[in-house]
């Protein structure tokens, strides 16, 4: 298929031009470009035209590409409405038709409508869409929740896995493997035939995450997604099978590795590993919680990958049983307790009586604090002690006024404090609801709902991200701007509200 090539091959010299020279206040701008002509037309002008006198690079690009918009830009909200009327009102501005492929342009087309994000993000997000998912069920739109887990079954039987979005430059890394609780949510309203229905794309996905596992021995101990830790049980990290700057973000990863001087292919693999954690970028995956260079995401056993993993094992065991398939589903009820098993000795830190992820390279956890970490009592796997430790670590370090703050960390980064992300805040109410710490949940529920209706209050916007912190303030960090719309903060907020 022609859409498989990226911005990066199909435009070459163009592309490194553009995304260097700064025309475009967004990376991402040019890599969502839309051309107005066949590209080896583009590439052949351009080829004619740079050297001529009075060349102008922006007024090229802008003769022979249409440049995106967001999805926002003619959306006026009503302040007057409740922040739940004003996101059930929103669903169909950020709902986009089934695509058609347009030669030349990134988007991989999708045969079903979805739910966009918003702001700059025009195209599907993985982990995202689970949450938006979690909105449109309360929303009442189970077609458009079918839809969009029809659009991922595509993309799992096209490509072999779910890419982090469905855009050519999101090809070689995924995002947390939320598709098997998609699958559970649909299954939730319609009955356990959901699961036969998706059983063969959920081993597809299990079979990308799982990918390579047959190989590792002691002298092989990592490969793409798969680690053996030191028992010899397989668990699994976060990777992305192209070590260059990642296209939407070229100009930041350049200029990055050539201001640290560190190894490209490493340093670019963990950019983009980080990409696939969806934490991207976090204290959390440094070496120096201050220092964007020093990241080594791959080095990392990541706690909420691996509770998402144990969450699809233990979905193919159901799916399995409901087939009638008893072997299949002892097989992958062994996998399951492995995992556990593994979970718990691996990334249990007894130093601070907490989850973290497990450094696999210094065979230790690791030592940040954060609310990944709180993955494995929303999925059950935590004994009663260690859910005391937890629900005790998330009271004292990790509650905010306005919620939960990602890390303990200010690094700048936004992934860091004092920014709190609605995805985590389901998952700990959640997790703090399955242990019996109501209160606290109560508590993290409020605070985040009244923060959320306080912004939308005061700037008819939803936002990406908020500011747990001080309350009175945006949240900020990262590499563009605080985004509105914002499909999983809408999704989250119905679900916790209603």
């Amino acid at each position: 298929m022609d859409f498989i090539s990226t911005p990066d091959i199909v435009y070459g010299r163009l592309f490194e031009e553009v995304q260097l020279s700064g025309i475009f206040e967004d990376s991402k701008t040019f890599v969502d470009c839309i051309p107005l002509r066949d590209p080896a037309q583009i590439m052949a002008a351009y080829e004619r035209e740079r050297s001529l006198p009075g060349f102008d690079l922006q007024t090229f690009v802008r003769r022979f590409f249409e440049v995106p918009g967001t999805s926002q830009d003619a959306y006026q909200s009503d302040r007057t409405k409740s922040a739940s009327e004003h996101i059930k009102a929103l669903w169909d501005n950020l709902l986009r038709d089934q695509d058609e492929v347009q030669k030349g342009s990134s988007l991989i087309p999708l045969p079903k409508p979805y739910i966009v994000p918003g702001g700059r993000f025009r195209e599907i997000y993985y982990w995202d869409s689970y949450f938006t998912m979690l909105g449109l069920a309360r929303s009442g739109r189970w077609k458009v929740v079918e839809s969009m887990i029809e659009n991922f079954s595509y993309l799992i039987r096209e490509f072999g896995h779910i890419p982090n979005g469905n855009r050519t430059y999101f090809l070689s890394r995924s995002q947390p493997p939320f598709f098997a609780l998609m699958v559970q949510l649909l299954a939730d309203e319609r009955g356990p035939k959901i699961l036969l229905r998706y059983l063969s794309v959920l081993e597809k996905e299990y079979a990308f995450w799982m990918n390579g596992s047959h190989k590792l021995n002691p002298n092989m101990r990592v490969y793409r997604r798969v680690v053996q830790v030191p028992d010899g049980s397989v668990m699994n990290r976060y990777f992305d099978d192209l070590p260059i700057p990642r296209q939407e973000s070229f100009q930041e990863d350049y200029l990055l590795q050539k201001r640290a001087g560190s190894d490209p292919i490493e340093l670019y693999r963990n950019l983009r590993a980080a990409c696939e954690s969806g934490w991207d970028f976090s204290s959390r995956w440094f070496a120096d919680e201050s220092d964007l260079s020093s990241i080594r995401t791959t080095e990392l056993v990541p706690i909420d990958l691996n509770v998402l993993l144990y969450i699809l094992e233990e979905t193919l065991k159901e799916a399995y049983e409901a087939k009638g398939d008893h072997d299949l589903s002892d097989q992958m009820t062994e996998r399951s307790q492995i995992r556990r098993m593994s979970i718990n000795h691996y990334c249990w830190n007894d130093r601070v009586n907490y989850y973290t992820d497990y450094d696999f390279v210094l065979e230790e956890p690791a030592k940040s604090i954060h609310a990944a970490g709180i993955f494995p009592l929303f999925a059950g796997l935590a004994d009663e002690i260690q859910a005391r430790h937890c629900i005790q670590m998330i009271e004292e370090k990790l509650l905010a006024a306005g919620g939960v703050r990602t890390t303990t960390i200010h690094s700048g980064q936004q992934w860091d404090a004092p920014n709190g992300w609605a995805p985590l805040q389901w998952i700990t109410v959640k997790a703090l609801e399955r242990y019996g710490a109501r209160d606290l949940a109560t508590k993290v529920k409020d605070r985040w709902l009244h923060l959320n209706e306080r912004v939308f209050k005061s700037t008819g916007k939803m936002l990406e991200k908020y500011n747990v912190d001080d309350v009175s303030l945006e949240a900020g960090g990262g590499e563009y701007p605080v985004q509105d719309g914002f499909g999983w903060t809408n999704g989250v907020f119905l679900s916790l509200k209603e």
